[in-house]
């Protein structure tokens, strides 16, 4: 049987590191998304405010197979 996968992107930000970035971002997707399987971290950012950093964003391209 063959499967249709999609692809849709995301943004997600942190206070924290570019990491957490990513892991908020994989888990607000696996709470909204079906069968995600894999995503590709297509760009970071910092957030910079009076010369300090405040934020880490990353916007990432999220694939999931859509139901049959």
């Amino acid at each position: 049987m063959a499967s249709v996968a999609k692809v849709t992107e995301i943004t997600a930000t942190s206070p924290v590191n570019f990491e957490q970035a990513i892991q908020e971002g994989i888990t607000k997707a696996n709470e909204t998304l079906r069968h995600v399987q894999g995503a590709w971290v297509k760009e970071q950012k910092v957030v910079i405010d009076e010369g300090e950093i405040t934020g880490y964003q990353v916007d990432m391209k999220v694939t999931f197979v859509m139901d049959s």
